[in-house]
C-alpha cells in the first residue's frame, strides 16, 4: 500500500490542477521535449507577459484532475505534458501558436477555452484571430468610415445644389 503521505501530496496537485483548469478560461496542454532550458525560460517569459502561467504536471494526475471535473481528454496525455493556463482565452493560445513558428518541436496537444475541449485545429483557428486591441481597431475604422462617406455625399450634394443655383 502507498505511504499515506505520499497521496495526500497527490491529491494536493490533483486538487491544485482541478482549481487551476476551473479558474483559468484558456488552458491549453502542449508537448515541449526537445527545448532548452533557455527556449523553455523564453516561452515562460513571453506567456508571463500575457499574464499567462506555465507548469508541468504529470499525465495521470491532469487525468485524475480531468476525470473529477468530467473532462475526457485521456487520448491526448501521452508523453511529456506541459500546461499553459489564463484567464485570458486567446493570450496562451498566441503566445504558444507564434513560439512554435519558430521552435517546431512545439506541439499543441488539446485545449480547454471556457471549460469546453478544444482540438489542435480549433487552437490554430484561434490563434488566428486578432489581438483585442487589433479588433477594436478594426471596429473604430469600420465606424469611422460611415461618417467619413456621409460627409463625402453631404458635400457632393451641396456642390450639386450649388451647380444647379
Amino acid at each position: 500500500m502507498a505511504n499515506p503521505k505520499i497521496l495526500e501530496q497527490k491529491q494536493q496537485v490533483i486538487d491544485e490542477i482541478k482549481t487551476t483548469f476551473e479558474d483559468s478560461n484558456s488552458v491549453v496542454l502542449f508537448d515541449y521535449r526537445g527545448l532548452t532550458d533557455e527556449e523553455i525560460k523564453d516561452l515562460r517569459r513571453k506567456l508571463r507577459d500575457v499574464d499567462s502561467k506555465y507548469k508541468v504536471y504529470k499525465n495521470t494526475l491532469i487525468e485524475r484532475a480531468m476525470h473529477d471535473l468530467n473532462i475526457n481528454i485521456d487520448e491526448y496525455l501521452n508523453g511529456p505534458t506541459a500546461v499553459a493556463f489564463s484567464k485570458d482565452q486567446i493570450a496562451p493560445i498566441k503566445v504558444l501558436s507564434d513560439f512554435k513558428k519558430t521552435h517546431d518541436i512545439v506541439t499543441l496537444k488539446v485545449g480547454l477555452v471556457d471549460n469546453t475541449v478544444t482540438t489542435k485545429d480549433e487552437l490554430e483557428k484561434l490563434a488566428s484571430i486578432p489581438s483585442r486591441d487589433g479588433l477594436l481597431t478594426m471596429l473604430a475604422a469600420g465606424m469611422m468610415g460611415i461618417p467619413k462617406d456621409l460627409a463625402i455625399c453631404l458635400d457632393l450634394y451641396a456642390k450639386k445644389l450649388e451647380e444647379n443655383n
